[in-house]
């Protein structure tokens, strides 16, 4: 599908920030990336980069290093600016530093007279997806963090290798917090539209060590394995970044696990974690309210306590 006069800013030209440029330009899912950056030399040499892979694409994207003076007509602005990942070993050990990175980003942005969707990467990103909310002023549709969006993508991958089957006919998702205390609803877990439990049920031999608390704990981890291999991660979360532009851009209306605000969705009020959202041109255009067992609705519960508990920590 053909866009046009479309425009992404991203602020942070790092490895996640850089990632993410890339991965729009191969797909071209806007007419126009913008790069701001601290580091605008950085900046510079990524947008030099992408600019000399653009003979080899499907579309000519225009790539730019930019000020915050871009954001004032952009679609979509990425925050993945952020303190390194190093060396932590929860992202909300992340949030008094990369709060004040907050700051300064929002007000620059909201001071160009930007009013379209904010997309928060930058961690922890419930918690900071709630602090840009309350700061911009923006209405709740159109500040989104990615939430569980890559350990829902985590999951079906754990999933599908573990069947055989490829992932993308695994229907999973991991709700809750970007953190330790994400939950799977298995109750809501499909494999080529048949219900999780009765495969487990029909192939007793098959399945006969499949344990699922493991599974979600290889979920949640999954990002810190990848993390002390590697120093960072980029690929999943830029592809993650990535299809939620595209579904805003595009209007897809895709059901994607993204850091919303809820507003007695699930029970719960005030506080942005991830859930399944459809995502259209207006933003979250709906919230995905499933039917959680009892045992589910406390797992839950107990993540959103957690984010909550963090957001009460920050001075508004």
């Amino acid at each position: 599908m053909k866009i046009s006069g479309t425009k992404v800013v991203i602020v942070g030209a790092g490895m996640v920030g850089s990632a993410v440029a890339f991965c729009i330009t191969t797909k071209g899912v806007s007419g126009e990336v913008v790069l701001v950056d601290v580091n605008r030399e950085k900046a510079l040499g990524e947008v030099l980069d992408l600019q000399h892979s653009i003979e080899y694409q499907d579309r000519n994207v225009r790539l730019s290093a930019g000020t915050y003076e871009d954001c004032s007509d952009a679609d979509i602005v990425v925050i993945t600016a952020s303190v390194p990942m190093s060396g932590v070993k929860n992202r909300l050990e992340m949030l008094e530093k990369n709060i004040k990175i907050m700051d300064s980003v929002v007000d620059s942005i909201m001071a160009s007279g930007f009013n379209g969707h904010i997309l928060v990467v930058s961690n922890p990103v419930d918690v900071l997806s709630y602090y840009v909310y309350k700061r911009s002023g923006l209405p709740r549709a159109q500040v989104i963090g990615t939430g569980t969006a890559l350990e829902t993508a985590r999951l079906n991958h754990i999933i599908g290798h573990r069947m055989r089957i490829d992932p993308r006919s695994v229907q999973g998702y991991a709700i809750g917090e970007h953190g330790d205390s994400m939950m799977v609803p298995w109750s809501h877990v499909r494999v080529g539209g048949k219900g999780f439990d009765e495969i487990m049920e029909d192939n007793p031999e098959r399945f006969e060590n499949m344990d699922l608390d493991q599974l979600v704990e290889e979920t949640a981890k999954a990002g810190f394995e990848v993390l002390k291999r590697k120093g960072s991660t980029q690929f999943g979360i830029a592809s993650a970044v990535t299809a939620i532009i595209s579904s805003i851009l595009r209007d897809e209306n895709r059901m994607i696990t993204v850091s919303t605000l809820l507003d007695g969705e699930y029970g719960e009020k005030d506080v942005f974690c991830g859930v399944p959202a459809i995502l259209g041109k207006e933003g979250v255009v709906e919230i995905g309210e499933f039917r959680l067992t009892a045992e589910e609705t406390n797992k839950f519960k107990k993540s959103i306590n957690i984010i909550r508990s963090s957001i009460k920590t920050i001075d508004m």
